[in-house]
């Protein structure tokens, strides 16, 4: 029987199996090269244009160019707002490998307060858009520079940047008048223009410098640099050059502005001085006022908790938004009320035995001289103040008649044309007191309305304006702050002015203005120790708002009051009387009597804008007036 024969080996099926292997290689092969070759192909030539583009903006870049803001003037060119050469940090998020490491690297070098970092981290995380450099800190220091110069090479995506400033030479002088900027938010940053804020990190927060944002912003441009490979500029190709902001010129008087500012001598208070012609404001200070400056490069937590700390609460704009009783000072035009609505006449008397009282109500409604002052008419109500008049003449008017014509003087409403922030004051009205409290208007709240007490409230702003109004014989010019945008003047004829004030009399201005008049100057009048001296006419009424209400029998004794609980000092003026220059308005909180401090301080008000050089200087003022309070006190 032959042996079978077994095979370890089968050529030709390994040949078979071989050759299988090397064809599907091959093939494999020959595929991605294939695809290799049409994908090289693709990108090179189809898509060419794309990917040159994209070296290219690797090599080039467009950066944003922003624009320098507009400067302000005072009304004689002094500056007021000024741009001043500084170095910022930035940081673009996309150029940076680790945020984290880098900002911690930053705080180092910079040699941050505890309180900064935190705020420091924040502004490092705030949205921007996509390669748009995010200000991290303002106003570099030299040493701060040099820090990040040196540490460079570890700081990609970390620029230090030139760009000018905003600066207050007279910043806690123009503080509340002005206003500030202030760097651009992640909510503005929402709302802004892409193109037009391109490379700006400031944006005017409030005043002037927020109204007039526009105006003073600017257009950014643009240029386009050749960098290397770690994103550093090698040198400029091209650019479009940004547009500045227009010049802004103000109606303020920066002297006028100090001599109010300097009047006050850091009370609470403020006075407002108007040109009743024209509208412009002289004057507008609020007292005490802050360092603006502070927030331009953004104030440190523990500065901004001192401001907000402090009891006078200096961030405040009294002169805007601080809500006073009027007192005696709306008398003038409650009496010009009373006679358009035919209620009295200029010669129309009552006896005042030192109080009123409604019918039959047995409470007494007194006048501040408790033995009253026998026959009175209008003139003589204006100049000794008589409380028990304007309560006949309130009950006369009703709250109806009352609340029309003190709107007419714009009173309970925004005023100014760009006064940024403005408050409506409050003038009180039955259908305000039934939204407000759902209670039916009261006969006794009408005399407290009529002797500028209860709900009525307005601002510094406000009694000014009226009084500019009542100096022009009711003619409506709307406050301002601008004078000029640029070269071109802003407009007397502004939008949403008030109409004029027609009587029926034109005689009647005259009888008011006399009583004014004889304010400062009769032998009766509350102020008349402020018109001693006085080289022109000039009419003027005071007034003293209540901090708290008085009982039926209590007595105002100020000696024995905490200072914050006395009396608002109150006056308004204008002058010349026959051709009215200026009109101004005076508060002083918890002064007492504004026949005494607030009268002096307007009278000076007026003398320097009337006598100009010839005006007393600051410190003969305030030694009248601590003269004349040293009298009434010891009186």
């Amino acid at each position: 029987m032959p042996k079978r024969r077994d095979t370890l080996k089968n050529p030709e099926q390994e040949l078979r199996i071989f050759r299988v292997r090397a064809l599907l290689a091959v093939l494999v092969v020959v595929v991605l090269t294939g695809l290799l070759t049409g994908r090289l192909a693709y990108l090179q030539i189809v898509q060419h244009d794309l990917y040159s583009t994209r070296s290219e903006k690797n090599r080039v870049r467009v950066e944003p160019l922003p624009p320098n803001r507009g400067l302000i003037y005072d009304r004689n060119g002094v500056l007021l707002a000024e741009n001043r050469p500084t170095y910022n940090l930035t940081l673009v998020r996309e150029r940076v490998d680790d945020l984290d490491e880098t900002l911690a690297l930053l705080v180092e070098l910079l040699d941050l307060p505890e309180d900064d970092i935190e705020a420091f981290n924040v502004r490092s995380r705030q949205r921007q858009r996509p390669f748009q450099p995010a200000l991290l800190m303002s106003d570099l220091s030299e040493d701060q520079i040099a820090r990040l110069a040196v540490n460079r090479h570890r700081l990609p995506g970390v620029e230090v940047e030139a760009q000018l400033l905003r600066y207050y030479p007279d910043a806690e002088m123009m503080a509340h008048s002005l206003g500030y900027v202030g760097r651009i938010n992640a909510e503005e940053m929402q709302t802004l223009d892409a193109g037009r804020y391109a490379g700006t990190h400031f944006i005017g927060k409030t005043g002037v410098e927020r109204f007039y944002e526009t105006e003073l912003h600017g257009q950014a441009g643009l240029r386009k640099v050749e960098t290397n490979a770690r994103g550093r500029v090698l040198r400029e190709l091209g650019r479009t050059d940004p547009v500045p902001g227009e010049n802004l010129t103000l109606t303020l008087d920066k002297s006028m502005q100090m001599l109010a500012y300097e009047l006050l001598d850091g009370r609470r208070g403020s006075i407002v001085a108007i040109v009743p012609g024209t509208g412009e404001i002289l004057a507008m200070v609020s007292t005490p006022g802050f360092d603006s400056n502070q927030f331009v490069t953004g104030i440190d937590v523990a500065s901004y908790r001192g401001l907000q700390e402090n009891i006078d609460l200096p961030l405040f704009n009294r002169a805007i938004r601080g809500h006073y009783p009027p007192g005696s000072t709306i008398k003038p035009f409650l009496a010009l009320a009373g006679l358009v609505e035919g209620v009295i006449t200029p010669d129309s008397t009552i006896n005042d035995p030192g109080f009123y009282q409604l019918p039959n109500d047995s409470r007494r409604y007194r006048n501040w001289l408790r033995w009253g002052h026998g026959r009175v008419d209008m003139e003589r109500s204006i100049a000794v103040s008589n409380n028990t008049y304007y309560y006949t003449l309130a009950h006369d008017l009703g709250i109806d008649n009352l609340h029309e014509q003190m709107t007419n003087f714009g009173f309970g409403q925004r005023v100014a044309h760009d006064v940024q922030g403005e408050s409506t004051g409050l003038m009180p009205s039955r259908d305000w007191k039934r939204a407000r409290f759902n209670q039916p208007w009261y006969p006794g709240e009408t005399l407290s309305v009529g002797i500028g007490q209860g709900y009525w409230q307005v601002t510094p702003l406000q009694l000014a304006s009226a009084t500019a109004t009542l100096a022009n014989r009711g003619h409506w010019v709307k406050p301002r702050l601008a004078l000029a945008i640029g070269d071109e003047p802003l407009a007397l004829d502004l939008p949403d002015t008030l109409p004029d004030i027609r009587l029926d009399n034109e005689n009647w201005w005259d009888r008011v203005f006399s009583g004014m008049e004889k304010v400062i100057s009769g032998n009766e009048g509350t102020a008349r120790r402020t018109g001693v001296g006085l080289e022109y006419r000039m009419g003027g009424k005071s007034g003293t708002a209540q901090v708290f209400s008085l009982g039926q029998d209590q007595r105002y004794n100020a000696a024995e009051l905490e200072e914050r609980l006395r009396d608002h000092a109150l006056f308004m003026a204008f002058a010349p009387l026959d051709n009215p220059q200026i009109a101004v308005s005076v508060i002083v909180e918890n002064a007492g009597g504004g026949s005494t401090h607030a009268a002096h301080l307007a009278r000076a008000m007026t003398d320097a804008w009337i006598l100009r050089d010839d005006a007393p200087g600051v410190e003969e003022v305030k030694e009248v007036l601590e003269e004349d309070t040293a009298n009434v006190e010891g009186n």
